[in-house]
């Protein structure tokens, strides 16, 4: 068997590096992995999606599976990161761990390492410029007039900030940290003060008025799912209709294409958090039980990953008057599959700042806790997350400084040697997620002589998963998969007497309790997890004839039975 190759996980593909690297994963393990572009981004670079199932045991579309994606924000590229770690730990560890091995031998994984790889280059340029997601021009496509465009102005790979003193400039140098720069107080003056700005250019500066241009490149991909879409005056970045870019079309039509899909993660950064739905309502509008099928593997999450689980909607709005959509609110809103976004990474946690709001604290926090930042970077950082303000030629303002917080390198993504440790925090509560889905079984067949050419047949099938069938009640009030469909296949001379040849059976439950032994009434259903269907056949003794059973998102089954 061919070593499989050796990534590293410091480090950030470009994309042809990315491209290379899978498809030497797929050459060494054929039978495990395979490899599609499943459509080309804007600028016509592959968007790779890696299928990983043990095709010994079926091929992936008739297993129940788990979709991961990640990067679908430029700038977010350990998300990127955990995904390979997912990929190389599913692929080193089967036959050799008893759950890997499981999951691949019963169930499908695809991952989509990077969504947006346009967006992806651009951060990883040599002087990278910082954008939200995808590099197409939108909404407009002329060149800025006037105004600051935020980008790397010396060459050396960061995108910092720029101070200027100013009197009336709203920021000052920390009393006891000069490094520091903090708001100046309320009624404050008499001091030494700056006006911070981000490093850039400027077009056409008069001397006096700065404002920042908006990116050239405004669209948010995680914006312009179909469900909920909004145009961009509710909706910043939502493109001019849903799926209108062709990042977002290629995984809507892969995930619509495979209804085996039954649950999926995205990488995020940054935050330190895993987040539930709903992203559009709070938890008293949520389905019952949903919710509390939500609330038992985000629980799972937290023990597994060390992250906390919360409501999008309760816990993490960028504004408490607004709602932002995206891919959960199209996966499990709309579809019915479960959904979680993780969020990688929380610089704050790691210099010791536990108590804070994932969102409210960028907009208002203790000098304390900066200070704590301050001497992370110095400690554990080698004082690169926070740069020393140095003094710098501006084309446009003259002498400035550049300084402050590396944004890129150690905000949106943590410092190279700390990527491998958050990325690998997530493959135990994946595998969990996926060995939970439904998983549809044979569990017997029967064949009864009625007469020296008559035959009653019957097949039944059980849902061996946790998960029911159907995974969501939102599933079922959407309508967006069928019971478990049985198929009697007649070959020539066969004559169906009684029964349907194909027949839609109900769902299956799964093996989740409903409720605790010591609930006050008894489950009714105690093998809502089996169905049976059930013909009778005209046929020479001898005759085999096949069965199949299929449910949307536990898979399908295979059977024969000969009449005898």
């Amino acid at each position: 068997m061919p070593a499989l190759p050796t990534p590293r996980f410091d480090i950030f593909y470009r994309h042809a590096e990315l491209t290379g690297l899978l498809q030497e994963y797929a050459a060494a393990r054929p039978g495990l992995m395979s490899l599609q572009s499943i459509g080309k981004s804007h600028e016509g670079r592959d968007i790779w999606v890696v299928a990983l199932t043990n095709e010994s045991t079926g091929a992936d579309r008739d297993k129940p599976a788990f979709w991961v994606d990640g990067n679908i924000h430029a700038g977010e590229l350990t998300a990127s990161t955990a995904c390979l770690y997912w990929l190389h730990q599913l692929l080193s560890g089967h036959g050799s761990d008893a759950r890997i091995t499981q999951l691949l031998d019963t169930r499908a994984v695809y991952i989509c390492p990077r969504v947006n790889p346009d967006g992806a280059e651009l951060a990883l340029a040599d002087r990278p410029r910082f954008i939200r997601s995808s590099t197409r021009l939108y909404p407009f496509d002329e060149d800025p007039v006037e105004g600051l465009t935020v980008e790397d102005i010396d060459g050396d790979g960061r995108v910092l900030h720029m101070r200027m003193p100013d009197p009336h400039g709203p920021w000052k140098c920390h009393a006891d940290e000069p490094r520091l720069m903090v708001p100046r107080e309320p009624g404050e003056f008499g001091g030494s003060y700056y006006r911070v700005m981000p490093e850039g250019t400027l077009t056409h500066y008069d001397g006096l008025l700065i404002s920042v241009n908006p990116n050239r490149e405004g669209l948010d991909l995680n914006r312009n799912f179909p469900a909920y879409w909004r145009q961009e005056f509710e909706q910043s970045g939502a493109g001019p209709y849903p799926t209108s870019e062709p990042e977002v079309r290629a995984m809507v039509d892969f995930i619509v294409t495979h209804p085996n899909i039954g649950a999926a993660v995205s990488f995020h950064t940054h935050s330190g958090v895993i987040l539930r739905p709903m992203g559009t309502q709070s938890d008293d509008d949520m389905t019952p039980e949903d919710l509390w099928v939500y609330k038992r593997l985000s629980a799972l999450g937290e023990k597994l990953t060390g992250y906390p689980a919360v409501s999008i909607y309760h816990d993490f709005k960028y504004h408490p008057k607004e709602i932002i959509t995206g891919t959960q609110d199209w996966i499990y809103e709309h579809l019915g599959a479960l959904f979680w976004t993780v969020e990688i990474w929380a610089p704050n946690k790691e210099a010791g700042i536990t108590d804070y709001d994932w969102i409210h604290w960028y907009r208002e926090h203790p000098v304390e806790d900066d200070l704590k930042l301050l001497k992370w970077s110095d400690e554990q950082c080698a004082g690169n997350a926070h740069v020393t303000w140095y003094p710098y030629r501006h084309p446009q303002l003259g002498m400035i400084e550049l300084g402050g917080w590396d944004r890129l390198n150690y905000w949106r993504n943590p410092p190279p040697h700390l990527r491998e440790r958050e990325a690998a925090r997530f493959p135990a509560w994946l595998t969990q997620i996926a060995l939970s889905l439904p998983k549809l079984e044979v569990l017997r067949t029967e064949v009864r002589a009625l007469g020296p050419d008559t035959w009653r047949v019957r097949f039944a099938v059980a849902n061996a998963g946790y998960l029911p069938s159907h995974i969501s009640k939102r599933a079922l009030e959407r309508k967006t998969t069928r019971g478990v469909v049985f198929e009697l296949h007649l070959p020539p001379g066969v004559a169906l007497v009684s029964g349907k040849q194909r027949v839609v059976g109900p769902q299956l439950d799964g093996h989740a309790p409903k409720n605790s032994l010591q609930a006050f009434l008894p489950n009714r259903e105690i093998t809502a997890d089996r169905a049976v269907a059930e013909w009778i056949v005209k046929a020479p003794r001898g005759t085999h004839l096949a069965l199949t059973a299929t449910a949307d998102r536990a898979g399908t089954v295979r059977t024969e039975v000969t009449l005898d």
